[in-house]
């Protein structure tokens, strides 16, 4: 800011100085007023009509009478008071030409802004997605001059990671050695990208990673992420679900991130036909559990990769309330409708006396229901119910 003020201040200072220097410094010669500009010019006028008279190229008469003329003329410009007066004080015109000056600067400069809001707009301005590649870009050749920098190689594969480069993200890790050790959250970050790069796949080095990390910090929310992940894709259930539910205790209530791991959970109890339990953010509220059983006319027409829908809606409404989407299990399957699954957050199930609730067996899990999908009686259930059983046993026309 100082950088700012004190050339701003010389600047208008040297202006002022030019501006006001007749004011300042005032000629030593009295200048010359109107009055006596006219005098001059009449007796030089004068002079010539005499001049001429003498050589004989006006008449006397026509000589008295521009004599007469220009002494009338004469008498009227140089009895107007001296201009030399109307200017005022010089003092006070420097004055008021000096306080004008600075109040105008100072106005426009508040006016269009100052130096801090320019920094401020200029700060405000996103930065590119070209600048940033450019900075970690630059960032990297440092890197490359000072390899023993191991924490900068963590910072540098973070910076990869924002990127979505995850295979120059690893490298990174890699580079970084030992440093990383001690840090359970780089571990994690380190186990991410490795399983990014194998698509999706945690065995060996990542799931070893996730354990490390887990051994340091127990709590540690990536980790617990991860290590769910690393369950569910390898078909243990029940350990997916012991990490993710010690994840959700972790996790703000009412937030999305809680919402999407306790569907997480949902899924991975479903799937390991593990009995359902109310999740966090509506233990303390009403749910509606139970089982979904299929018929054995349609068992044949249900395929791995099929989505369950099961559908709460408010009696005589068509919009949903809840909505569990799940992958197909083995049948009979549990399922659970909490607060978690709301469509409207301000419009919650727990909020609701009861409620219509049906299934449908999706082959392309969209929304809308289409011909062929696989379906059950809505019922009509009080929230708070459980051991609900609704039974898979038409298809849709």
């Amino acid at each position: 800011m100082t950088n700012f003020f004190i050339p701003a201040i010389l600047l208008l200072a040297l202006v002022l100085l030019l501006l006001l220097r007749p004011f300042l410094f005032p000629a030593k010669v009295p200048a010359t007023s109107r009055r006596q500009m006219n005098a001059a010019i009449y007796r030089e006028e004068l002079d010539k009509l005499e001049a001429e008279r003498t050589a004989g190229l006006i008449t006397a008469e026509d000589y008295e009478i521009s004599h007469a003329e220009m002494r009338q003329r004469l008498f009227q410009d140089t009895s107007e008071e001296d201009d030399r007066a109307t200017l005022g004080s010089t003092k006070k015109t420097a004055i008021a030409l000096f306080a004008f000056v600075t109040l105008l600067s100072s106005g426009m400069y508040f006016y269009f802004g100052d130096v801090t809001q320019v920094a401020q707009m200029n700060s405000d301005q996103p930065m590119t997605q070209e600048g940033v590649e450019k900075m970690v870009a630059e960032f990297a050749d440092k890197m490359e001059k000072d390899p023993s920098n191991l924490k900068g190689w963590t910072m540098l594969a973070r910076s990869y990671r924002v990127l979505g480069r995850n295979e120059d993200a690893a490298k990174a890790y890699a580079r970084a050695g030992n440093f990383i050790d001690s840090d359970p959250q780089l571990l994690a970050d380190y186990a991410d990208a490795l399983a990014s790069n194998a698509n999706g796949s945690f065995s060996g080095k990542p799931l070893s990673l996730i354990n490390q990390a887990l051994k340091l910090d127990p709590n540690n929310l990536m980790a617990l992420w991860l290590s769910g992940t690393a369950a569910f894709s390898s078909g243990n259930y029940r350990s997916a679900v012991q990490a993710w539910e010690k994840l959700a205790t972790q996790l703000p209530p009412n937030s999305e991130e809680l919402k999407g791991i306790e569907a997480s959970i949902a899924e991975a109890r479903s799937k390991g036909g593990m009995v359902a339990k109310a999740p966090v953010a509506a233990a303390a509220g009403k749910v509606i559990s139970g089982q979904i059983a299929l018929s054995s006319d349609l068992q044949s027409k249900v395929k791995e990769g099929d989505t369950v829908l099961v559908i709460a809606r408010q009696v005589g409404e068509r919009m949903p309330v809840a909505v569990l989407k799940t992958s197909v299990a083995q049948f009979p399957m549990r399922f659970i409708l909490n607060d978690a699954l709301a469509m409207n957050p301000s419009a919650p199930l727990s909020k609701l006396k009861e409620v219509s609730v049906e299934v449908r067996i999706s082959k392309t899990g969209m929304a809308k229901p289409e011909p062929g999908d696989l379906i059950s009686t809505a019922k009509t259930i009080q929230v708070g119910t459980e051991n609900v059983r609704l039974l898979v046993d038409q298809v849709r026309q």
